[in-house]
């Protein structure tokens, strides 16, 4: 896996225009079982991909944080609201909660989230190749199949797949 994800940032560059064309044509004329489609991709891509090999998502980038996923945590930390954000968080330059840091702080060694019955929400869609109306969200899947193993290999089968 390590091999796998050092070579990933490179592959993705080299598909970019590729996929950034391929999702202008989708974004155009989805097909009408693209939903379908991408469930069947994404619960099959899950069963070979075990995410805890792995966990770039979390070592390398970090999640928005709703105010809804702010309390939630808090609450399940025992830490008030404004305690969470002080301790964890910072404001980003779209004043959207993002981590202070990355690797995230709840991610232990052995790759397992400290808070994961209670994550954010960014977090359990990750990466959102699942979605419905997955062909508006495209600019996010070309961000992502440079971090994510599964994302980079459900867009290369949905290539395969579908001829826009």
């Amino acid at each position: 896996m390590e091999e796998e994800l050092k070579r990933l940032p490179q592959k993705a560059k080299e598909k970019y225009q590729e996929n950034k064309k391929f999702f202008a044509k989708l974004k155009k004329r989805p097909p009408k079982n693209l939903d379908y489609l991408m469930q069947e991709l994404h619960e099959e891509e899950f069963q070979r991909t075990d995410c805890l090999t792995c966990a770039n998502c979390c070592k390398t980038t970090g999640p928005l944080f709703t105010q809804t996923d702010i309390e939630r945590i808090a609450k399940h930390l025992r830490l008030r609201p404004s305690d969470f954000i002080d301790t964890y968080l910072r404001m980003d330059e779209d004043g959207d909660f993002v981590l202070q840091s990355v690797p995230c702080t709840f991610l232990g060694s052995d790759n397992y989230c400290s808070i994961y019955e209670v994550r954010p929400k960014a977090c359990r869609e990750f990466p959102h190749t699942n979605r419905k109306k997955f062909h508006q969200i495209s600019h996010l899947t070309l961000k992502n199949v440079a971090i994510c193993p599964a994302a980079f290999n459900i867009v290369e089968e949905m290539k395969r797949r579908i001829k826009p």
